[in-house]
């Protein structure tokens, strides 16, 4: 007997990833349903070699479904998870509004899959923002080994973490530039078309953006809350995949080498790290996959026991929608939830 899995938001970029992940993951689901407001009812999504018409969230009763995969926005999942979990559905959310919750799980399975568990008291599991997930991956195995005390994190991230208007928005502006047409802009506080802008989300009282609160506040939820970290987002004209510069201070000493080995046996992980010109991953070629990519390893001699490494990842996947999916996978297979139906 399979699960009854539900997506809320199926019209969206990271929805329609998960239906892709779905079907390419063969996950064990007998019935899938695409959910989102009452404007898209009807719209017709791909399920593997399926089509799905999105249904409304409105009218929609979760009692019989096992697993809803959210991904709708913060203000609709903070009024429609804690409804749907009280019907016994596992909520996975997307958002933000659910992250610093201390009753709400805060995954990223090959981190701190352990730390699922505690998903009953809500019924929700949240994902954590695009750009941590990526990082915590690749921080987690040197943390074992070498305990990261501090880290200085500058992001490079797409305009697909905007969603489908700042996708659009950069599509257009670029156009716009070579028929010399006048830029527009409506997503983003400056233009993004050949230019890069130092805000992601809005500016907090200390200067930094709530973005960069996210980042040091989940990383020390997900992988140790003794982490110091100071993050720098910066939105660049990339349609898909963040990129990152990561240095790291550790407590034990640590080699290029050492750390490049750690790395390579690491889940989740590839490294491509060849000192050569283009012997590193880019964020065009992360795209489509679900790998978080590390390359430039290297020492820091600037501080004891340093290095510097460069981290790209496909953020609608293992940033949103793979993630999701792989914590659902979890709660499958240490048997944490079985199918309604049986």
């Amino acid at each position: 007997m399979g699960y009854k899995v539900a997506v809320v938001g199926a019209t969206g970029n990271v929805g329609r990833e998960m239906l892709d992940i779905l079907a390419e993951r063969k996950f064990p689901a007998d019935e899938v349903v695409a959910l989102a407001s009452s404007r898209s009812l009807g719209t017709e999504v791909s399920y593997g070699d399926k089509v799905l018409k999105c249904k409304v969230l409105d009218n929609y009763d979760f009692s019989g479904t096992d697993i809803c995969l959210m991904s709708a926005g913060g203000d609709v999942s903070k009024v429609w998870s804690p409804k749907i979990g009280a019907q016994g559905c596992v909520v996975i959310d997307n958002s933000s509004v659910w992250r610093m919750d201390s009753e709400v799980p805060l995954i990223v399975p090959e981190v701190n899959a352990d730390a699922i568990v505690g998903f009953r008291k809500k019924m929700i599991i949240a994902n954590p923002n695009c750009s941590t997930a990526q990082l915590v991956v690749a921080l987690k195995p040197l943390h074992d080994a070498f305990v990261v005390k501090r880290v200085v994190v500058s992001t490079y991230q797409s305009v697909s973490g905007a969603g489908k208007e700042g996708m659009d928005e950069l599509f257009s502006q670029t156009r716009a530039v070579f028929v010399s047409d006048s830029v527009e802009g409506k997503k983003f506080p400056k233009r993004i078309a050949f230019n890069l802008i130092p805000q992601i989300d809005v500016f907090m009282e200390d200067g930094f953006t709530k973005e960069e609160w996210k980042m040091m506040a989940e990383t020390k939820k997900i992988l140790d809350p003794k982490i110091k970290l100071t993050a720098t987002c910066v939105r660049v004209p990339v349609f898909i995949s963040h990129s990152e510069s990561v240095n790291v201070e550790f407590e034990k000493p640590v080699t290029a080498d050492e750390a490049r080995e750690i790395l390579r046996e690491a889940p989740g992980i590839l490294v491509i790290d060849k000192h050569e010109p283009g012997g590193y991953i880019t964020p065009h070629e992360a795209a489509g996959e679900d790998a978080t990519y590390i390359s430039r390893i290297r020492e820091d001699a600037t501080v004891e026991n340093g290095l510097a490494f460069w981290c790209v990842s496909d953020n609608l996947r293992k940033g949103a929608a793979l993630n999701a999916i792989q914590i659902a996978e979890v709660l499958i297979n240490r048997k944490l939830i079985s199918p309604k139906a049986a």
